[in-house]
């Protein structure tokens, strides 16, 4: 797609001084009358075109979208108006070329505009018996500069063209970094609070019966208090990175304290650290969900390689869930998808979420 500019120059703060540079030109419509001598009421016509002109000229850099056309039509008008009595009214023409690459949304629209204002000159000159010296500046000059401005104009929207695509490219960069943290947020704070609320209950019920192992939740949940904060500062900042055996050993201990029976079958498979952080964070949500919304009595995690994947695979025997997906999931998906991989979900009996990811060079294989 094409751009064009909104004005002849976007960055008008940056380019007010450009119609300053191209406004000398105007002097040759001033200088025949004066070589030749001319009475007054040439001057005073000179005069008023040179109003005009002005008016015309500083309306083409500051023209809203679809006048410029009409401020160009009015320059090429005035150049067949005032050809007859000043054979500097050529530089109008010069002019009305300079502008189209400017206006055109193609390389061969401006060509084709060109031409137009060219022939015009031409038939002008021929008809009115006009010298041929005036045609080359107003026809053959006129071209030149035009088709010159031709490179200058789809330079101007090339780098119009990178804007847009950089400003698209940083907006969609903010909001992949604002899912990134709402993802991360929502498994680091739903999984911590869910293991806190279980420790504090715990440590309520057991300070009467067994003081000693109600001080140590309570010491867990200090200590899964200060991991979290650690957490979301990590992951604000974006250096966030999930081992998976700690992960595993913590969804173990999160689940025996909510009383679930857990059954672990995990092979020793090479992760990318890439893969670990997703299988990690997919093993504490799919946890939560379990100790939040199963009611299970009963929780099997196993991983293990299959034909150059790694399979993932979490059960349990609750009371299944919603079919549609919450946040947790998707953002489960949504990493799991980013690695080339599947998530499928089985709420029949129980709960049972299944990952696969293909395995690169790198990681592939077990040991």
């Amino acid at each position: 797609m094409k751009i064009i500019p909104d004005k002849l120059f976007p960055s008008s703060k940056d380019h007010r001084w450009i119609p300053l540079i191209w406004l000398p030109y105007f002097l040759f419509f001033l200088l025949q009358p004066a070589l030749e001598h001319a009475p007054a009421r040439i001057w005073w016509l000179t005069g008023v075109g040179g109003v005009v002109f002005l008016y015309v000229f500083f309306g083409m850099f500051w023209a809203k979208p679809g006048r410029h056309w009409w401020y160009l039509s009015g320059l090429v008008l005035l150049g067949l108006v005032f050809a007859p009595i000043n054979s500097g009214a050529a530089t109008f023409f010069i002019y009305a070329c300079a502008f189209v690459p400017f206006m055109s949304k193609t390389e061969w629209g401006a060509v084709r505009s060109i031409a137009v204002i060219a022939g015009l000159a031409f038939l002008q000159t021929w008809l009115m018996h006009l010298s041929w010296w005036y045609f080359a500046y107003s026809g053959g000059f006129a071209a030149v500069i035009g088709a010159g401005n031709i490179f200058f104009a789809s330079r101007n929207r090339a780098n119009a063209e990178l804007r847009l695509a950089h400003d698209e490219i940083a907006h969609l960069a903010k909001v992949a970094e604002r899912e990134r943290i709402a993802r991360d947020m929502h498994d680091i704070l739903g999984h911590t609070l869910s293991v806190i609320i279980l420790k504090s209950e715990l440590a309520g019920k057991l300070i009467d019966l067994d003081p000693a192992r109600a001080k140590n939740e309570i010491r867990d949940v200090e200590e899964t208090s200060r991991q979290a904060l650690a957490d979301v500062r990590n992951t604000i900042r974006g250096y966030r990175e999930q081992s998976l055996d700690t992960e595993l050993k913590q969804a173990k201990a999160t689940l025996e304290t909510a009383g679930v029976k857990v059954k672990s079958d995990t092979a020793d498979i090479s992760l990318t650290p890439a893969q670990e952080t997703v299988v990690a964070l997919v093993v504490r949500e799919a946890v939560t969900n379990v100790v939040r919304h199963a009611d299970a009595r009963t929780c099997s995690l196993r991983m293990t390689p299959v034909n150059g994947s790694c399979l993932l695979e979490i059960q349990d025997d609750g009371r299944g869930g919603a079919e549609a997906e919450g946040n947790g999931l998707r953002g489960m998906r949504e990493r799991v998808e980013a690695l080339g991989g599947t998530l499928t979900r089985e709420v029949r009996a129980g709960n049972k979420l299944t990952i696969q990811f293909p395995l690169t060079a790198k990681s592939n294989g077990s040991h």
